[in-house]
């Protein structure tokens, strides 16, 4: 396809007829890079990027109306399912979540991407895994690392981390090949042969990085927070996962110049001046040098069967296993396929263990359980996956020789057929176990039991997943075990740990370890690009309460990190409501008023109390409830890493309301967006909070996973200065000087004089007092505001209502709603930047 200013064609491409239009339209203002000129660079490069994202979903950014400059950004919109007037033709699978299905489309032809350039579709995203004929994901087909510099570092040193990875996964046997990311650093591609889970493969990268990270803690980082990665490379192993995307080789990238992850060569790598490539830099070297990333591709498999199971599962049971010296089972082949059966053995290895095997695909897969079973829905226990037994293993009793793998007492606790009701690879299990009359479900109750297995990531190389017992039974049970959901009638040592088979798998650090909440970011209904992928939840107005529950006891801790327990006793019974011993729970502490809606200025009269009689005088006077919205952690696991909706399916289960409703887990609005706004607009709340449903929980991080749909303009400000008041206020505050960070410095934003109560002028006045200072912290306040001010130091956080901001960039009708002693400066940026018109 030749590139061309006219307005729009009709071309046709592979047999395909297709209409494209405005092609005189500027994407890149910056390079005046054309629509006709993006449509030219995908059909020259079309055999080389087809050949790394065929059959896989592919998820697209768009820039409609182009990417704007550096200054300006243009709006993106972000797409995974189909769009509706998508071609017929155009390739497409489905991937199926527990409530809702994602339709991707798939780049498997010129003409396809010729389509997704006529809609700007610039950033192409896929995993690293593709479709089977029959649907399913297989397991993936190459590994990944995105080195990602932090501030301080760049190309050169991305490009140091890489020289020293290739070291090691030229060691472990794997050829890794570089690409120029196209935004700021360098991925890494592995060509895999489709053996490992994307877990497997995710475990294998996690454990690169951080080899990188203990040799070279001066140049690379493991771990994702920002706090740890100035002057460092991020080598980003997560994106592996099979939830994960990772911008496709030879895609465009939507930044201010037309920049392409770019395959290079490791000369180029070692040789210095190292940049990013543009578009026709990419074309000319095609030319020359073809497709350097090629190797690190496997074939697409001709001979596709969705059906098919993997070459050889038991591959790793016999690599762990003698059989000279293991009376173990060590078949040659996997079993036959088709069968039904479960087995749950009684393994007394180093610690006593569980193990819970379920027939599939001709091998029993398989989990250890320290605990063993729940066998009542109140609890729900560790489970950790190895490796798939065959299935001889179902019958399998005796003592495994000490010094071998999982040396120990093997017996059979239950047996018998199970009926699978759902599988999800990697993710998700429910079944229902139809045991022996004798066996160990029917003395914990009832012989049929209906179990859910919930994947919760990958730690320290081990798939740990909970396994829960379903309410929804399939026969009356009477659960009286008296063991407090461990094995009835079985003595077990409390808390005991996995065995050889299921070793380092590491808790949170610590009881009651705090983790830093999520935050949202500001948006508005048309943030919100595709509304029924997200979930909707009211926006409380109150305080962001982090609650850890463990043996020693029930800790609140406010986002700052702020022990506060001991403002609100009220909630000291929180570890009496939890099904666990130990949860970490994400939520927001309330005051109703006499309409029974929040009222952040009544919490205020709680928020600046001092521990003590105050307190509980305060705690009849004006009670607090604790509104729950996510659980970051049960039974010292962490579930940071599972989607907004598994976490909230176990949140609902682990916590009971309280009588009389001081502690609530509300569900999410059964609504659409709209709809959802307008229910919170009716009863007169702040607003809502829109969450994606796939999202998991990224702590300490404002994220565009969760955004905040405000009816109301707040705006967090620090407190600078205070002027004397006049009239009935003058022995007292008159109003307060209030800036925002903004570009490393406190911006002027504008003085409030209203909505203080008496007693809150008097705690401003005693508050400020012991902050002043002789000079204005700050440079830009208007002369006439600035000649009877009293400076304070800028370390207090308050709120306020707003209309706007004026030309000047001041605050319109300003109304105190009060101090903010949760947050910091650090914690405060301009969600609406105000113009900047100077004032004289």
């Amino acid at each position: 396809m030749a590139s061309t200013r006219s307005s729009s064609q009709t071309v046709t491409v592979d047999g395909r007829t297709l209409r494209l239009s405005n092609l005189d339209k500027v994407l890149y203002p910056a390079t005046g890079t054309t629509k006709a000129e993006v449509l030219a660079y995908y059909a020259a490069v079309a055999p080389h990027l087809i050949r790394h994202a065929a059959d896989r979903p592919v998820t697209r950014k768009r820039w409609v109306h182009g990417v704007g400059t550096g200054d300006a950004p243009g709006q993106v919109f972000f797409h995974k399912n189909i769009e509706d007037n998508a071609p017929g033709w155009l390739p497409r699978n489905a991937v199926r979540h527990k409530d809702h299905t994602n339709v991707y489309p798939m780049v498997n032809d010129p003409a396809t991407l010729t389509w997704l350039g006529q809609i700007a579709a610039l950033e192409l995203h896929v995993p690293q895994w593709r479709f089977a004929a029959g649907g399913a994901a297989r397991n993936p087909d190459r590994l990944v690392l995105d080195l990602d510099p932090g501030e301080g570092a760049g190309l050169a040193e991305c490009a140091q981390v890489a020289l020293l990875a290739r070291a090691i996964l030229q060691g472990m046997g794997l050829e890794p090949f570089p690409v120029t990311s196209g935004s700021k650093g360098i991925h890494l591609y592995c060509a895999l042969d489709g053996r490992q889970t994307s877990a497997e493969v995710s475990a294998v990268a996690h454990g690169l990085a951080r080899a990188l990270e203990a040799d070279h803690p001066e140049l690379a980082v493991s771990d994702m927070k920002k706090a740890l990665r100035p002057g460092r490379v991020l080598v980003d192993w997560s994106q592996n996962s099979a939830t994960k995307t990772t911008v496709c080789p030879y895609s465009l990238r939507g930044d201010v110049t037309p920049t392409v992850a770019a395959p290079r060569s490791w000369q180029e790598l070692e040789a210095a001046g190292l940049e990013q490539l543009d578009h026709t830099s990419v074309m000319r070297r095609i030319e020359s040098l073809g497709d350097l990333l090629a190797p690190a591709t496997t074939p697409i498999p001709v001979d596709d069967d969705a059906d098919e199971a993997p070459a050889d599962r038991l591959s790793t049971y016999r690599s762990m296993r003698d059989g000279s010296r293991t009376p173990e089972p060590v078949p040659e082949e996997v079993g036959p396929r088709g069968g039904s059966s479960f087995v749950i053995q009684e393994h007394h290895a180093r610690r006593l263990h569980y193990d819970f095997r379920l027939e599939r695909e001709g091998v029993l897969v398989s989990w250890a359980i320290p605990k063993g079973p729940p066998l009542t829905p109140d609890r729900n226990h560790l489970a950790i996956q190895t490796e798939d037994h065959p299935l001889e293993y179902g019958s399998f009793e005796g003592t495994i020789p000490a010094g071998e793998y999982g040396g120990g007492q093997v017996s059979i606790w239950d047996a018998g057929t199970c009926e699978l009701e759902k599988w999800r690879e990697g993710k998700e299990v429910i079944c229902t176990l139809h045991g022996r009359p004798d066996g160990g479900l029917a003395r914990g109750g009832a012989a049929v039991r209906r179990f859910a297995l919930i994947s919760t990531g990958v730690r320290k190389g081990k798939n740990t997943w909970l396994i829960h017992l379903m309410k929804d039974q399939p026969a009356q049970q009477d659960d009286t075990s008296g063991q407090d959901g461990a094995l009835a009638d079985e003595p077990r040592p409390d808390g005991g740990q996995p065995s050889s088979e299921s070793t380092d798998v590491a808790p949170m650090a610590g009881d009651a370890a705090f983790i830093p909440p999520m935050l949202a970011s500001p948006g508005t209904v048309r943030t919100i690009a595709d509304p029924e992928n997200w979930a909707y939840e009211l926006k409380w107005d109150g305080v962001r309460c982090i609650a850890s529950i463990s043996e020693a006891g029930i800790v609140l801790t406010s986002r700052n990190g702020k022990d506060i327990t001991a403002l609100y006793p009220e909630l000291g019974d929180l570890g009496d409501l939890v099904s666990a011993d130990s949860a970490v729970l994400d939520g927001e502490i309330v005051a109703l008023n006499a309409r029974g809606r929040p009222d952040f200025g009544l919490l205020q009269q709680r928020m600046t109390l001092t521990p003590g009689p105050e307190v509980e005088q305060a705690r009849t006077r004006t009670p607090v409830r604790f509104v729950i919205f996510d659980l970051l952690s049960l039974e010292d696991r962490d579930l940071t890493g599972l989607e907004y909706r598994q976490r909230r399916e176990l949140l609902e289960r682990a916590v009971d309301e309280a009588v009389d409703q001081h502690v609530q887990v509300p569900a999410p609005l059964d609504a659409t967006l709209q709809e959802a706004v307008r229910a919170s607009r009716q009863l007169g709340l702040e607003g809502i909070v829109a969450k994606r449903l796939t999202a998991g929980y990224r702590p300490g991080t404002r994220s565009s996973s969760w955004v905040k749909i405000r009816h109301l303009q707040t705006l967090e400000v620090v407190v600078v200065g205070w002027r004397p008041g006049r009239g009935s206020r003058a022995r007292t505050i008159g109003s307060v000087l209030v800036a925002v960070p903004d570009a490393g410095e406190l911006r002027y934003v504008g003085r409030v004089g209203s909505g203080f109560t008496d007693r809150q002028l008097d705690l401003a006045r005693t508050q400020l007092k012991k902050l002043a200072r002789p000079s204005p912290p700050l440079n830009d306040v208007p002369k006439a505001e600035a000649s009877d001010a009293r400076w304070v130091t800028p370390s207090l956080v308050a709120e306020v209502h707003h209309s706007g901001f004026t030309g000047a960039g001041r605050l319109r009708h300003p109304v105190w709603r009060g101090w903010r002693p949760d947050k910091t400066p650090d914690d405060v940026f301009l969600e609406t930047r105000p113009t900047t018109t100077p004032v004289p």
